[in-house]
């Protein structure tokens, strides 16, 4: 379901990343509730795809859930 979060204990401490980059899933998640859209969080992560956002809220949402 979540292919595109990964957890490599080399990269960032082994927490929620996007696709093994040092994007860490919280950053996204955390612009997004401060307001950013994806096209403000797309331009400051080139490298970034739109279902990545998707997938981190995804995964932010099930973590709160308890899942």
């Amino acid at each position: 379901m979540f292919d595109r979060i990964t957890f490599d204990p080399e990269i960032m401490g082994g927490r929620a990343c996007i696709r093994g980059m040092r994007i860490p899933v919280y950053v996204i998640v955390s612009q997004i509730a401060h307001g950013a859209d994806f096209e403000e969080v797309l331009r400051e992560y080139p490298a970034l795809e739109r279902e990545d956002i998707h997938q981190a809220l995804a995964y932010a949402s099930e973590l709160v859930r308890g899942a």
